[in-house]
């Protein structure tokens, strides 16, 4: 709630979403909710209309991977559409260059494959928040030491539960991490209980091709099997 607060209160001085420390900025989206839609393969003359189905379902954090056709485009679309209403930003970023890229057409979130430190800190450097992926501890440290706002287990298939649970054994107990990679509606629980603060999704939400009815029918059981477990939890 303070971090929402905090976040009212600048955007009621009138200073931009860009000035706001990253953390800051990206807390509140994923409070709201921490589902992070992967539209690797969207094009830019559907990503709006994709991007509407997602919002529609109630996601907040949107990325566009930058092997996908024209992923600058689509992300300029996407903030000229949402504003600051959802968190948009670029995935599969592997390069300083390309953090000043995505922060020329509106991108406010990088997300990496790996933990490259230059990367984060190009990142930081531009004001934007920073999930780099991870896959042991000693890159999830490095991560962090380097001001990553959040932690990508990457990839999900091959990190089970159980590291997840090893990992939180002795991360920094507000460090969110979202495992990545494989992940559908019924295997989320599991992560859940080994300490998942949310998750990338990508093809079980958005394969290139599908239109907006079938995402926007996806991301509502996503968004309704998260609503289940956080009731459960709680």
């Amino acid at each position: 709630m303070e971090t929402i607060a905090v976040f009212m209160r600048v955007a009621h001085r009138g200073r931009r979403a860009s000035d706001v420390p990253p953390r800051t900025m990206i807390q509140p989206y994923l409070d709201r909710l921490p589902l992070v839609a992967i539209l690797r393969g969207v094009t830019p003359d559907e990503v709006v209309a994709i991007g509407e189905a997602l919002a529609s379902a109630g996601f907040v954090i949107i990325e566009v991977p930058l092997n996908s056709p024209d992923p600058l485009e689509s992300i300029r679309r996407l903030r000229e559409r949402f504003g600051d209403e959802i968190l948009i930003g670029a995935g599969t970023v592997t390069s300083a260059q390309q953090v000043d890229d995505v922060a020329r057409n509106g991108g406010r979130l990088i997300v990496m494959p790996h933990s490259d430190g230059d990367v984060v800190s190009a990142a930081k450097r531009a004001r934007l928040a920073c999930i780099p992926g991870i896959a042991t501890p000693t890159e999830a440290f490095a991560a962090l030491a380097n001001g990553a706002d959040a932690l990508k287990l990457f990839p999900a298939e091959l990190l089970t539960p159980a590291v997840l649970r090893s990992m939180r054994a002795v991360l920094p107990p507000t460090t969110p991490i979202l495992p990545v990679g494989g992940i559908s509606p019924d295997s989320m629980a599991a992560y859940v209980a080994a300490g998942a603060a949310g998750f990338g999704l990508g093809s079980a939400l958005y394969h290139r091709g599908d239109d907006a009815g079938r995402v926007a029918a996806n991301a509502r059981e996503f968004v309704e099997a998260w609503r289940r477990l956080r009731s459960v939890s709680l």
